[in-house]
């Protein structure tokens, strides 16, 4: 079982390269963020047509996720449980698998702005409260995927510039003391359980060829319950859509499950 995630920065720019990469890559499930479109303008024809049902959690202009499956999805929760919030930015479902229910979570999280802002302190609750919820989830369902754009850096290998950006957003010690207490639930980094290249990247700004330069971070991750660490034969960042035509600023990150 192959499992994707991807900020498309807008489905309606980039629906063209989703049906694309799926084409070359069919991958099980394929987790949006930043859809950037309501429910109703959401393209349910022409994935269906590629062999895709979606769950979708749209909000028009910003945000908005989606969760693109070959098998049907169950169980679909919208948002964090427990917390109030008015923006799309979770969404959940169910999946069967042979080895029983798998349960998918994708996030498009807080980007925070700065530190010391109101959008930082909205972060640290919205984490909060995430981790809260994923605590009752694991507990419910053990066979459990965190997948999504997390706008963290986990350490300075997720950086091209660890000194230069230290403390700044997506680098402050707050967030990645949140992702730390993320994975303290018993999550595991899929990507960090395999060798990978140095310099190793999901995300460049569009400005100062920071693609060319790789000047990038890595703020996309796939992250495996306890009960599932042993099923992950591997995780890939795949750049190559970064070089089409008007990209995403992210790329896609997948991880291969066997669940014999």
């Amino acid at each position: 079982m192959k499992i994707a995630t991807w900020n498309v920065n807008s489905l309606a720019v980039r629906l063209p390269q989703v049906l694309d990469w799926l084409a070359a890559n069919p991958v099980d499930a394929l987790c949006l963020q930043e859809l950037k479109l309501s429910d109703d303008k959401f393209p349910l024809a022409a994935l269906a047509a590629a062999g895709y049902e979606s769950a979708v959690f749209g909000q028009k202009t910003y945000n908005g996720v989606a969760i693109l499956s070959r098998a049907p999805a169950r169980n679909i929760v919208k948002n964090i449980v427990g917390f109030t919030d008015e923006q799309s930015r979770v969404i959940a479902v169910t999946l069967d698998t042979p080895k029983g229910d798998l349960r998918l979570v994708n996030g498009y999280f807080v980007n925070g702005q700065a530190p010391g802002t109101d959008k930082f302190d909205y972060k640290m609750k919205w984490l909060d409260g995430l981790r809260n919820w994923l605590r009752e989830e694991l507990a419910a369902q053990p066979n459990l995927v965190l997948v999504g754009d997390f706008n963290i850096t986990s350490d300075d290998r997720d950086t091209y510039d660890a000194e230069g950006l230290r403390e700044t957003i997506h680098h402050t010690t707050e967030e990645r003391e949140h992702l730390k207490a993320l994975l303290s639930l018993g999550l595991h980094d899929a990507f960090r359980l395999f060798e990978q290249p140095e310099k190793s990247y999901s995300w460049w700004d569009y400005r100062e060829f920071a693609f060319r330069r790789n000047r990038g971070l890595r703020i996309d991750y796939i992250l495996v319950s306890d009960a599932l660490k042993s099923s992950v034969t591997s995780c890939v960042i795949d750049k190559a859509p970064r070089k089409n035509e008007r990209p995403s600023d992210h790329v896609p990150v997948w991880a291969e499950f066997n669940l014999l």
